[in-house]
């Protein structure tokens, strides 16, 4: 598997793919710009013309955009999400008295559980270190409750294969995630220490639960949780006296068909490492936890005569010397096991694309699926978050796609507030790398991400806003906007420099500082373009410098 296909947010690692752009002062009288003569560009007062190839955006370093074509894997598909079928129908007719029992049997487990759990944490303050043995001992209680859910459930018996290895051999254990059924079942087969998302502690009965397991908590969004996630793994796996760590590490579920990016933190401590793999082998019934509701889920589960469920240890991977120092590599050798075993495809999704699938779904979009570009990829390339693919997604949604998640020039032009120009058909030429006249979301996020994090995009906002900043009281008026961008647009009406100006105008004040510049650019860093006819003339290191004063 290639490097690009599994990457983390655990684990950043700085840009190869950019060299530093570095843009000179020349004085007018000197002679032209060495940096235009080298792309072959001119300028004039009535209109912009690019280099050779097109390319707007030339003028900060960029030399195009590569894009991925479209896949059609989804990960997060379940197979039956409908009842379908006149055996299927009759089965859940025929299985109605049998849900009420089993309802009445979870109910009554969980309940159980919970108050067995809340005896066994009663008065216990010190939670740093392990758990009592005479609360353990309770704990098995829960553990019996648990797997009395699962029987209520329909997993009546559950077929193993091979066995745990001890703990001191291999203290981290990795899964994979298909539903919501496995953390139950870990918890029953081997109640470890599990890594988990900070919202499930507010789970009714559930966050008690898992609290009693001395669970690792992660905001999967904080950079500064993911790190102490990460020492914590590190601290509890060197103990033995902790339970062994479980970790999924696709950090979210899938359908069993496919083993999407791992997250590092389970082999950045470099212990040797359990893979685990469950299979649902179904026919009617998918059992996995995709795109599909929880209660809906639930009773299909509890509608069912048998559900099967298979659980198989593999061999322990241990990470060898140089692998100590590369998670990413150890993580690879980990999902490929995995996958092997699974005969299922690895791809380069990640918990990012169910977000972007779950977004496209709330606003109605035909085939939400049309959406996801596999994030990992995404990451490792553009060090682009999630949430900020997401609000891409919003702005790429307002545009109208159609059926097949297209764009058309009209639309796009549309929504970026811009006019039909030279300029305005060279940037939508640049995202449109089929040149078939229409941009995927992939593509308009590709191009996105790639301007915005080129080193010289944040010198070339700075420097932008200075020079709409005509009377330096650190603000600029729509006049002030108008006249700065005329040489890249000609022919600006006034009611399209306020419809361009509205973009920057957030608060709707009348008046743009240079924070909410630079937070529109962005947002919406396309539009760096419309200032290139006075940044490929000017020195953008004063800016660069005060940037790095910034940082430093």
């Amino acid at each position: 598997m290639a490097d690009h296909d599994v990457s983390s947010p655990l684990l950043q690692s700085p840009r190869s793919d950019h060299s530093p752009v570095v843009i000179t002062i020349e004085d007018d009288v000197a002679g032209p710009n060495p940096l235009a003569q080298n792309h072959h560009s001119h300028y004039n007062n009535n209109n912009i013309q690019c280099n050779d190839s097109g390319n707007p955006f030339w003028f900060i370093g960029s030399s195009g955009i590569s894009v991925p074509g479209p896949t059609t894997a989804n990960p997060f598909e379940n197979g039956t999400p409908d009842i379908n079928g006149v055996y299927e129908v009759l089965k859940i007719v025929v299985c109605l008295p049998i849900v009420l029992v089993r309802l009445v049997l979870f109910a009554l487990s969980l309940l159980v559980g919970y108050l067995a759990t809340k005896l066994a944490l009663e008065g216990w303050k010190d939670k740093q270190n392990p758990m009592p043995v005479w609360r353990c001992r309770i704990m098995w209680v829960t553990r019996f409750c648990s797997r009395c859910i699962l029987f209520s459930f329909g997993y009546h018996w559950i077929r193993r294969k091979g066995k745990p290895a001890p703990r001191e051999i291999a203290p981290i254990v990795v899964s994979n995630h298909v539903s919501y059924v496995e953390p139950i079942f870990y918890f029953y087969e081997l109640f470890p220490t599990i890594v988990a998302a900070e919202s499930h502690d507010s789970i009714p009965f559930v966050g008690t639960i898992i609290r009693a397991m001395q669970v690792i908590y992660v905001n999967r969004f904080s950079q500064s949780s993911r790190k102490n996630a990460v020492s914590e793994i590190k601290r509890k796996a060197s103990c033995d006296r902790f339970p062994r760590v479980l970790l999924f590490p696709e950090g979210t579920t899938t359908n069993g068909k496919f083993i999407i990016s791992f997250q590092l933190g389970a082999f950045i401590p470099g212990y040797a490492i359990q893979p685990v793999i469950v299979r649902y082998p179904h026919v009617h019934f998918d059992q996995s936890w995709g795109h599909i509701s929880l209660a809906k889920l639930m009773f299909r589960m509890f509608a069912q005569f048998h559900n099967f469920m298979e659980i198989e240890y593999l061999p322990v991977v241990s990470p060898s010397s140089t692998q100590k120092e590369n998670a990413l590599r150890f993580a690879e050798r980990t999902s490929h096991a995995i996958a092997s075993a699974l005969n299922a495809v690895q791809t380069s999704h990640s918990y990012g694309d169910l977000m972007l699938l779950m977004k496209a779904s709330q606003l109605g979009q035909g085939n939400p699926s049309n959406y996801m570009v596999e994030m990992a990829r995404v990451e490792s390339l553009f060090h682009l978050s999630s949430m900020e693919a997401v609000d891409f997604l919003d702005k790429f949604l307002s545009m109208n796609p159609d059926a097949s998640g297209c764009v058309k020039l009209y639309d796009f032009l549309r929504v970026l507030r811009l006019k039909t120009c030279t300029l305005s058909e060279e940037i939508f030429g640049f995202i449109d790398v089929d040149k078939n006249g229409s941009i995927t979301f992939k593509q308009f996020l590709f191009a996105s991400a790639h301007v915005m994090k080129l080193p010289s995009f944040r010198q070339a906002c700075e420097l932008a806003f200075a020079e709409c900043d005509t009377e330096g009281n650190g603000y600029i008026s729509e006049h002030q906007l108008g006249v700065t961008i005329r040489p890249a647009i000609p022919d600006l009406r006034e009611h399209e420099i306020h419809g361009l100006f509205s973009l920057f105008d957030s608060n709707g004040d009348g008046r743009v500082g240079k924070d909410e510049f630079v937070a529109c650019l962005r947002r919406n860093p396309l539009l760096i373009a419309v200032f290139s006819p006075m940044l490929v003339y000017k020195n953008l290191s004063e800016a660069g410098n005060r940037v790095l004063e910034e940082i430093v």
